[in-house]
């Protein structure tokens, strides 16, 4: 048997390193960086204006407050050095928000603190009242943000909006990505069809389901097999997939355990390298396998619904593809772990602060969080611990995770994965 560690391990080393990619970076939105992402310019690019108002230059700065010429106007995307050329030299140069600032400021004042307080007034009358400033007030120097050649972003970074707009201001153009791996599904059984309309049948649910937790953990579903109870006819359906669709992995649902008609252990057994099948100390979810087929990955799931969401959340989508790490909350309601040496993964769902009651939660340490503290992350048990309890599942985002014997109290902290 192994823990569910030692089998994610070894699913990690069937699976090997992720590939990688080179993409636009306005096409990387959603995508993991698989290299640091380093700025190739400074970010601002240039010294500019943080305000409307007017450029002052140092000489100007020892006589404020005071009146001072007008120059001309730089607007924002103009190069200041069209305009004035040979720089703010002792006048109040307006400049609005963003603009690049002309050669020699030393400071922007608000076009709101200056008399006249409007740009068109003191351009009729030719000169305006600046208040008195401080050097660099108002100045965004260039490379204030991010200087060039340092890390915008590390590796591991999911490339979300805000990620987007730091790499794009620092004129990135392209970055490297870990590749959206490709997985060949496989599911089914002589009982699991598309439609069932016989009275032994039922519907193939895990197919779906696999195909979309694929998607959700970055990962690109390419097509899926469906096994009956006939070896050879699965040997040959899932060798021909994989010469026309050339995955990265395939992760098959059910035919692993210890049936008369596990044809997926069968093939692998009798055609496959590297291959193990055992027993995980967990609940749902304890049968699994891995091997090799074709030369191409396999990772071995167990059939009923819940096992498969449960088995490909802890093993296919960190190794694979993309998950989020573990994290702790607090329980709001009591849970008991199994008596004997597994793990057991509670489907719940997250929220904040106290679900029910005030001050501190049962069970919590001393100096705790309040139980309605919206700082606190905590997890609701949902449904019931049946590994084919699916429709118990519906809303659940995440996984509670109760060690072996524990005896769980409410606002006891436990380890929880995302979904």
């Amino acid at each position: 048997m192994r823990s569910p560690e030692e089998h994610l391990a070894a699913v990690r080393r069937l699976l090997g390193p992720a590939r990688t990619e080179e993409v636009a970076v306005r096409e990387a939105a959603g995508r993991v960086l698989a290299a640091d992402a380093l700025a190739a310019a400074d970010s601002p690019r240039f010294d500019n204006s943080q305000m409307d108002g007017y450029a002052v230059d140092a000489a100007s700065l020892e006589t404020l407050p005071a009146g001072l010429p007008v120059g001309p106007t730089v607007p924002a995307g103009t190069d200041p050095a069209e305009v004035v050329p040979e720089g703010v030299a002792g006048r109040a140069v307006p400049v609005m928000t963003g603009s690049k600032l002309p050669g020699g400021t030393a400071a922007v004042v608000p076009v709101e603190k200056c008399g006249p307080d409007t740009f068109t007034a003191a351009e009729a009358a030719g000169e305006v009242h600046v208040p008195a400033t401080t050097a660099g007030k108002f100045v965004r120097a260039a490379g204030s943000d991010l200087a060039r050649g340092a890390v915008v972003a590390p590796a591991g970074q999911r490339v979300d909006a805000i990620t987007l707009a730091a790499l794009i201001n620092a004129s990135v153009t392209r970055v490297r990505v870990r590749a959206r791996a490709r997985v060949l599904i496989c599911t089914g059984g002589a009982e699991v069809v598309d439609d069932p309309d016989g009275a032994a049948t039922i519907p193939d649910s895990n197919g779906p389901m696999l195909a979309e937790l694929c998607r959700r953990h970055g990962l690109e579903p390419v097509a899926r097999v469906r096994t009956d109870d006939d070896p050879e006819r699965l040997a040959a359906d899932l060798t021909a997939a994989i010469e026309a669709h050339r995955p990265d992995a395939v992760v098959t649902s059910g035919g692993i355990s210890h049936g008369r008609f596990e044809v997926v252990r069968q093939l692998l057994e009798a055609d496959g390298e590297d291959v193990w099948f055992g027993h995980v100390t967990q609940q749902p979810g304890g049968p699994q396998g891995v091997g090799r087929l074709a030369g191409v990955p396999v990772v071995c799931l167990p059939g009923n619904p819940v096992s498969t969401m449960v088995s490909f959340r802890l093993f296919v989508a960190p190794a694979l593809g993309e998950a989020p790490a573990p994290e702790t909350a607090r329980l709001t309601e009591a849970l008991d772990g199994l008596s004997d040496a597994r793990v057991q993964f509670r489907r719940g769902y997250l929220g904040r602060g106290a679900q029910t009651g005030a001050g501190a939660a049962p069970g919590a340490e001393p100096g705790a969080a309040a139980a309605g503290d919206a700082s606190v992350v905590t997890a609701t048990p949902l449904g019931g611990p049946g590994s084919h309890l699916i429709s118990q599942a519906v809303g659940a985002d995440c996984l509670i995770e109760v060690p072996s014997g524990a005896h769980l109290a409410a606002g006891d902290a436990v380890t929880v994965h995302r979904l």
